[in-house]
């Protein structure tokens, strides 16, 4: 018994010593190959057993026949797993290698295609988590791109229709000036009236950029919608009665919401204005409010004609005016973004749909809590 724990500890001394010095050696290895790394591994395996059995020779446990035995065993050994070691290590690294060529081409704006061929656990969890984040970034770039082009619309759109009013003051100012006016009444109205739509235009852009920014300030109110759609479609009536279209508010329950009323009315507002705008004369514009499972629709049905199902997705987007995008009427294709934004401020949602001749403008609100 007392020759086996000798025999024990010599072992465990010579087998120490040699992990020690692995443990340095992967220590001023840590920056280099995995391969470097396995095959020190593999080595430390095989000198710890030479160790060993060195140490126990050393101590007279063995003879000089047995020794040689031994030896040879642990050199076959220690050729084999160093094979063992390079070939693993190689196969491991040169599939790093193919997974960081394939993730280069994040930075180039392209997809990312795993390469292929088995590979360890832990690898294709990194490719898998490599791939999820290249669906992300290509769906963050195509965002990107939408908005970049609505920024460029807007850009130019607004820039077209702040133009035109400016000319037409400039040149009514100078016939003023210049006392050539036949009517300077009529000039000083029109005149108005262009600053009037300019003043719209700047209140516009200052909501949006309230909204985009996140600095939008609610002050939420309990309140039936029926008050709203009655407020909105009194402030609609003179609108409606130039255009000859008709107003119809039925049916609207009595359904209470808990809302900024002033944004809500906003809301309303553009949405009635833009179904007055595209209604063709003797056309009715149709408001209605019901209860849902989601909450509570106020949905607003005008005569228009339809909006091409290509357009439906943009309809909300900044800038977007659809076939009409040149001419005043259609605005600065900023109302319907104000819309989305003020209703998500609300936690509700915006949408549109096609009807038979027209098209249906639905916003849904939480309902307010009994």
């Amino acid at each position: 018994m007392r020759d086996t724990l000798l025999i024990a500890l010599y072992a465990f001394l010579g087998a120490a010593g040699a992990g020690l010095l692995g443990a340095g050696a992967l220590r001023l290895l840590r920056r280099r190959s995995l391969t470097a790394s396995l095959t020190v591994v593999a080595a430390v395996a095989v000198a710890a057993m030479l160790a060993g059995t060195l140490a126990v020779a050393w101590a007279m446990f063995l003879s000089p026949h047995d020794l040689s035995v031994v030896t040879t065993v642990v050199i076959m050994a220690a050729v084999v797993s160093f094979a063992t070691a390079l070939a693993l290590g190689r196969w491991v690294v040169d599939r790093s290698r193919a997974l960081t060529l394939a993730a280069r081409s994040f930075g180039d704006d392209g997809d990312f295609t795993p390469p292929a061929g088995p590979a360890t656990a832990e690898l294709a969890a990194l490719t898998r988590e490599l791939a999820a984040t290249s669906a992300r970034l290509a769906e963050s770039r195509a965002r990107e791109r939408t908005l970049e082009s609505s920024r460029r619309e807007l850009v130019a759109w607004i820039s077209h229709d702040l133009r035109t009013p400016l000319a037409g003051i400039r040149a009514m100012s100078e016939a003023l000036e210049d006392g050539v006016a036949a009517d300077p009444g009529r000039y000083l109205t029109r005149i108005r009236t262009e600053v009037e739509r300019l003043n719209d235009m700047v209140g516009d852009l200052f909501e949006l950029s309230r909204i985009h920014a996140g600095a939008l300030q609610l002050s939420p109110s309990r309140m039936s919608v029926y008050d709203l759609v009655g407020d909105a479609l009194a402030g609609a009536a003179p609108l409606a009665r130039e255009h000859g279209v008709r107003l119809v508010g039925a049916p609207v329950a009595a359904v209470p919401v808990e809302v900024d009323g002033r944004e809500m009315s906003r809301v309303l507002g553009n949405l009635l204005v833009n179904a007055i705008r595209r209604t063709p004369s003797d056309g009715t514009v149709a408001v209605a409010a019901e209860r849902s499972p989601a909450g509570v629709v106020l949905s607003v049905t005008d005569g228009c004609g339809g909006i091409p199902d290509e357009d439906l997705p943009r309809v909300f987007d900044t800038g977007w005016r659809g076939s009409h995008a040149r001419t005043p009427p259609a605005g600065a294709g900023l109302g319907l973004a104000i819309v989305r934004g003020i209703v998500e401020a609300h936690r509700g949602q915006a949408a549109v749909r096609n009807v038979p001749g027209g098209c249906r403008f639905e916003v849904t609100l939480p309902m307010a809590e009994a």
